[in-house]
């Protein structure tokens, strides 16, 4: 048995060192072999990369994939993916928060059959705001999904070699990998575990870009959302026509115009913003569609450092 570990980095420089000193000392205890670190260098600009072509001279099992910019944490970890080459493969990010010491915990489910083996995080050690958004966007995307999301789970996992191969020949451009991950099926199992504080540096999700990544769990796993619309005009036009016979029957009735400015004008306000939601999500699902016709590739390579 190979195990293959696919690492995206963005410029973590301070963390680099540590992370490859914990990683070999849970390798070294792994059997069989050989195994792989593949680390996929997504245009940092800090010495990330001179770190990784010094780890790889010094390693035979280092691989670094250099791509030619930022790509973003998607595109890097679809690269780590397309590259390794073991029977088995860990995802995990290069902060350190997915830590290494799970690995041989993973392995033992892999050995009992199953094809995933995710991280599902019971502690977390980020700011109660960022934590209370996570709580809320799993929850929401698990229950809007027509895949069964799990909730509290990252990209922190191991999968079999057939569910990698599966998740290769997936051409969509718009890549949530967590959902992909659970939209291909085979035996799959969560095991809890404490989310580690970040070692050094700052996160490279910003708030726009961990909304971005929201949307695409959302979106790309499910059509709700475009049928709440449906369902909201429904709601509107009931409540027109109801004001509508309302209106009608104190005119005719009572021989006089329904008086309320204030409420005609919280009417129109609502409409508005109902519409413009709608056509918010509209634009959602034809963006999408507009980059997956485009058909441009989802990372370019600039160059491939293997240890000797």
């Amino acid at each position: 048995m190979r195990v293959s570990l696919a690492i995206p980095v963005y410029n973590e420089a301070e963390v680099l060192p540590e992370l490859l000193r914990r990683i070999r000392a849970v390798l070294d205890d792994v059997p069989e072999g050989p195994h792989e670190i593949v680390f996929v260098d997504d245009g940092s600009s800090d010495a990330s990369r001179a770190l990784i072509e010094r780890a790889a001279a010094e390693d035979r099992r280092i691989v670094g994939v250099f791509l030619s910019r930022n790509f973003g944490h998607q595109a890097a970890l679809t690269a780590a993916l397309d590259v390794v080459s073991g029977d088995v493969v860990v995802v995990m990010d290069a902060d350190l928060q997915d830590r290494p010491e799970e690995i041989p915990r993973f392995l033992e489910y892999y050995k009992q059959g199953y094809d995933v083996v995710y991280a599902q995080r019971r502690a977390r050690k980020e700011r109660w705001r960022l934590s209370s958004s996570y709580l809320v966007f799993y929850r929401l995307a698990a229950m809007l999904s027509d895949t069964n999301l799990p909730p509290d789970t990252g990209d922190f996992g191991l999968l079999s070699r057939r569910v990698v191969d599966e998740l290769k020949s997936a051409p969509e451009h718009n890549r949530y990998l967590r959902g992909l991950r659970a939209w291909v099926g085979f035996r799959q199992i969560g095991v809890d575990v404490e989310r580690a504080k970040r070692e050094a540096g700052a996160s490279k999700y910003s708030m726009f870009a961990l909304l971005r990544l929201a949307f695409d769990g959302i979106f790309s796993f499910s059509t709700v959302p475009l049928r709440m619309a449906t369902f909201a005009g429904l709601i509107v036009l009931a409540m027109a026509m109801a004001y509508t016979v309302y209106a009608v029957y104190v005119r005719i009735m009572l021989d006089r115009a329904p008086a309320g400015f204030t409420a005609q004008l919280m009417i129109t306000v609502v409409l508005l913003g109902i519409q413009l939601v709608i056509l918010g999500v509209m634009g959602e699902y034809l963006g999408r569609i507009y980059e997956e016709t485009k058909r441009r590739p989802n990372y370019i390579i600039g160059k491939v450092v293997r240890g000797s």
